[in-house]
């Protein structure tokens, strides 16, 4: 078992730069893979990226990729997601999630644990 608390999101402006954190409780973190989906309201949840549980490995959805970097701090118990040149549509509440399994995949349906989110808001 692993509880997530994210922590980073605000209010930036287009153009800018935020970085998330996702701090985890529980002896085992550095055992698990780490990923970050993103949702707005009536919308489905979104894969943004995942990282390996060694933080050797990591997988971004196209549209994050050059823009977003995942990393993961073990010692730390700690991942984060920095997000570089923010466009409006990068809006949403941003999720951390834990899988057991070491397969990097972007289906939310195989993460195990979940984050309470935290929202970040990019204006124009």
């Amino acid at each position: 078992q692993v509880q997530l608390v994210e922590s980073g999101g605000g209010l930036v402006q287009a153009g800018g730069s935020l970085r998330l954190s996702c701090a985890a409780s529980g002896r085992t973190f550095s055992q698990y893979t780490m990923g970050w989906f993103r949702q707005n309201p009536g919308k489905e949840r979104e894969f943004v990226a995942a990282i390996s549980w060694s933080g050797g490995s990591t997988y971004y959805a196209d549209s994050m990729k050059g823009r977003f970097t995942i990393s993961k701090d073990n010692a730390k118990n700690t991942v984060y997601l920095q997000m570089n040149s923010l466009k409006p549509e990068d809006t949403a509440v941003y999720y951390c999630a834990a899988r057991v399994a070491w397969q990097l995949v972007g289906s939310s349906s195989e993460y195990d644990f979940w984050g309470q989110g935290t929202q970040v808001t990019v204006s124009s």
